[in-house]
């Protein structure tokens, strides 16, 4: 019993240093004085350094072992509590279990219980509902024992709270990286759409079924489930992304566990990101974070093999060194071998080293978004993994990813002091089209555009709003609306592409507002390129190879026509082109493809583009004497590719010079910038000479529609009169051969059809109509007509009489037919007289026969 309690003492007295500390601690004992006690045990004198410390005793002196002598009196266990009288048998194995459940239980109810190194107590069970929901999932995974290391960090409920630290800093520590983790991973497991159908599920079917790695995650459904996280996203884009790529994985793997052998990595790509920045507008406020922008794609390498991670062979000992992980920014080395300690040199494994595809774009502000006398901005982005050659030069496209600098040598060497390159690493492509423009448009800008379509005179009111601040001109607003509108592009079989595009030349005398014309549909339309022809080379228009500062490769960069792409190309000074740059054009505007062939590189681009071009004639004056052909210094395959010419001549008449110079005057005093008055602004109206009285339609309600009428409209041509087609075509084609003007080609046919089109898209028709047919007649006959010598025009617009009167208003009729009258008077009397009176009087008995005389015509 003395060994016993001898080693009782030794364990439990420690914490009081000796055996003074026991008996003063030892509970229910009669213990002598205090004092007398230690003097009694411990010796006579204190023990040595006492004095010195004060604050314990010396364990280790001359007289320890003292401590440790038999005291019979006290080396024996209290009496009470103990039953020594009677004897206990053994207890079998499933009884010492109960009492140690009881016992567990007991404890539990007292006091709480220890849970790896954290106190725990058992109300905390219901606080914890993350805790519960991660432990149910690990045990439906069947990954419980995966987990008990996750279990050492507490779950966090209040993810928001970062406790002083910044986003970045914040979500790299391990409690809310874990949080991050199974909250996305739970977002992509629940997330329902309002049909109640499980939505990454199917896109995770989808992308499985294409060996796809790539799983794209809406930012809006995002926000609406977990805010935090998007909260988060765009503020620590690199360490949330490499979060959500680990999560993903994990869920991909539960569905297909045998897919990480077809895709190792899996990379979640964020779509329609709220807020769209330019490419002008990024600062270093942007710098490490999420943004989303816009633009062309200008230039773009080919794909490289880009070093992942890294091995490298010692050539001495042939020791592998790694895996080292390449970073964007700097090469990663080995320093010495850890083998033979030598210091190299160091060949790389080709076979144990992870690469990854890379590919270089160059993306530069779209055309229309770039100020007035601004030259356009670019910005570099690298493609990683599966976003590599998703597009190519021309494309439209829109680009989230992380705005990351880099430092950059040459720029310091230019500049003299340290500045960092910057470079938009890609995280999700989308290409942008009409669709996007459409999905713009508001519910009501909708409904005005349906509401505007029911108008029965919205031919004349789109033609009337064209250009509405220049005067006169009716055939060249007929031409560029349906231009804007455009045909339906068919593609028989997948092998005999027909544009759908609508060309227009404007040809005639200077100062009658073709540039201005050109400047008002680059204003209009929702894509355009402005070029000039004395500023264009033929690689200016198309495309041209240069070597790719980087790489050193060979590279493609898109010219006018290409980035132009599904939009309007326009061309002034068309006439200025060298005959070699305009040669250039001529595939891309019937083919509507650009080939490439240069330094190596054979490819084609697409154009699928209108080109509207304007030129002077020869010498500067049209000459109505002469054909088109002798007039223009143009080629006639080039222009048979136009499918409306617009020949413009500043002819001397005196009444409609007075009105001209009327409503030239009246514009510059309405829209001067110090004129406010709101008086004047009934002024228009009085000088607006124009033929036609229709109200014209606002410009941006003009731009909508025609937006809104491209993407939605495709008219069919089922009902569609064919003999009348057929028997125009076979006219001009006489008229043609017998005057000499203009070549008359099948093409001329798929014009006409490409214009009743697009005026049956202009009324939003489902199918070509009657009315559209005989406009696409008027308009083909007035501008084969005009560019006839003046001798022919008269005889031809008596024989195409019937054609040419289609929509024409009475009142316009009869204008037209007085003003012919007026002229011919005019002439007589300065003829005759050598000089004209003030006044002309025209006999109302001479007009009703003129006008008799063209009806027989018209119903002939």
């Amino acid at each position: 019993m003395a060994d016993s309690s001898e080693s009782y003492h030794m364990v439990t007295s420690p914490s009081h240093g000796s055996r003074r500390g026991d008996l003063t601690s030892s509970p229910g004992r009669d213990l002598p004085p205090f004092e007398d006690e230690s003097e009694g045990l411990l010796g006579d004198g204190p023990l040595p350094g006492e004095e010195e410390e004060g604050d314990g005793e010396e364990l280790i002196g001359d007289a320890m072992e003292r401590d440790y002598r038999a005291i019979p009196e006290l080396d024996r266990y209290e009496e009470e509590g103990l039953d020594l009288d009677e004897e206990l048998s053994e207890l079998s194995p499933g009884a010492r279990a109960a009492a140690e459940d009881a016992m567990r239980r007991r404890d539990r109810e007292q006091g709480g219980r220890l849970r790896r190194g954290l106190l725990y107590d058992s109300e905390d069970e219901d606080e914890r509902p993350a805790r519960r929901r991660r432990l149910a999932e690990r045990a439906a995974d069947g990954s419980g024992a995966e987990g008990e290391d996750d279990e050492m960090i507490e779950s966090i409920e209040n993810l928001e709270d970062m406790k002083g630290h910044s986003v970045r800093e914040w979500v790299v520590m391990a409690a809310p990286r874990l949080e991050i983790y199974h909250r996305f991973k739970n977002f992509l497991r629940t997330h329902v759409d309002e049909n109640g159908h499980n939505v990454f599920k199917e896109k995770i079917t989808d992308m499985c079924k294409e060996n796809k790695e790539s799983l794209v995650v809406n930012y809006e459904d995002l926000a609406a489930r977990e805010h935090v996280l998007a909260y988060f996203l765009p503020e620590a884009p690199t360490e949330m992304l490499k979060i959500f790529d680990e999560a993903a994985k994990e869920v991909i793997l539960a569905m297909y566990p045998k897919y990480d052998r077809i895709a190792h990595e899996i990379h979640v790509r964020i779509c329609n990101l709220p807020l769209v920045e330019e490419l002008r507008s990024l600062r270093q406020l942007h710098l490490n974070q999420l943004i989303r922008t816009s633009g062309v794609v200008t230039c773009c390498t080919g794909v490289l093999p880009q070093l992942g991670m890294v091995k490298y062979n010692c050539n001495k000992c042939n020791f592998i060194l790694g895996p080292f992980f390449q970073s964007q920014n700097q090469e990663v080395k080995p320093g010495s071998c850890p083998e033979c300690q030598s210091f190299g040199p160091f060949d790389i494994n080709m076979e144990l080293t992870v690469y990854q595809n890379y590919q270089r774009i160059t993306i530069q502000e779209s055309p229309g978004k770039i100020a007035a006398g601004r030259l356009p901005r670019s910005k570099d982005a690298i493609l990683l993994a599966d976003l590599v050659d998703q597009c190519k030069p021309g494309d439209e496209i829109e680009l989230t990813g992380i705005y990351n600098n880099n430092y950059d040598g040459s720029l310091n060497m230019a500049n003299g002091f340290p500045v960092f390159a910057t470079v938009i690493m890609a995280n999700h492509i989308a290409r942008r089209d009409n669709k996007v423009a459409v999905a713009e448009l508001t519910d009501e800008d909708i409904k005005a555009i349906v509401a505007l379509s029911k108008d029965e005179r919205i031919g004349e009111r789109i033609f009337a709003s064209i250009g509405p601040s220049i005067y006169g001109h009716e055939d060249i607003k007929r031409g560029l609306a349906l231009a804007l509108f455009g045909g339906e592009p068919k593609n028989p079989g997948g092998k005999h592409k027909v544009r759908g595009d609508l060309n227009v030349l404007l040809c005639g005398d200077p100062g009658t507002a073709k540039s201005q014309f050109l400047k008002y549909v680059e204003k209009v339309a929702s894509r355009a390129v402005f070029t000039t022809g004395q500023g264009a080379s033929a690689v200016g228009l198309t495309a041209y190879v240069q070597r790719h500062p980087v790489t050193r490769e060979w590279t493609l960069e898109a010219g006018a026509l290409v980035l132009a792409d599904r939009g309007v190309c326009l061309i002034d000074e068309f006439d200025k082109m060298n005959d070699a740059d305009r040669t250039s054009i001529h595939e891309a505007m019937e083919q509507q493809s650009i080939s490439i062939s240069k330094a190596g590189i054979v490819t084609s681009l697409q154009a699928r583009c209108t080109v509207i071009a304007a030129a002077n004639p020869i010498g500067g004056r049209y000459d109505p004497s002469l054909t088109f052909s002798e007039n223009v210094d143009l080629t006639e395959p080039i222009v048979s590719r136009f499918d409306v010419l617009c020949v413009v001549r500043d002819t001397v008449d005196p009444v409609q010079d007075e009105m001209l110079a009327r409503f030239v005057v009246g514009s510059h005093i309405k829209h001067h910038p110090s004129n406010k008055e709101a008086g004047m602004a009934g002024l228009e109206e009085v000088v607006l000479p124009n033929t036609t009285d229709v109200p014209p339609i606002p410009q941006e309600l003009l731009r909508k529609y025609i937006m809104y009428s491209k993407e939605r409209v495709r008219p069919k041509l089922n009902q569609m009169d064919q003999d009348k087609v057929a028997h125009i075509y076979s006219d001009l084609r006489k008229e043609s051969m017998a005057t000499g003007s203009i070549p008359i080609t099948v093409r001329h046919i798929e014009s006409m059809i490409r214009m009743a089109e697009a005026h049956a898209r202009m009324h939003l028709r489902d199918y070509v109509v009657e009315d559209d047919v005989n406009m696409a007649i008027r308009v083909m006959l007035e501008s084969f007509i005009d560019t006839q010598k003046f001798s022919v025009m008269r005889s031809m617009r008596k024989t195409f009489a019937r054609y040419l009167a289609f929509r024409r208003d009475n009142n316009e009729l009869l204008l037209f037919i007085l003003k012919q009258l007026v002229s011919e008077q005019v002439a007589y009397q300065r003829n005759r007289y050598g000089a004209q009176q003030d006044t002309i009087e025209i006999p109302e008995k001479d007009l009703l026969d003129k006008v008799n005389e063209l009806l027989v015509m018209v119903l002939s």
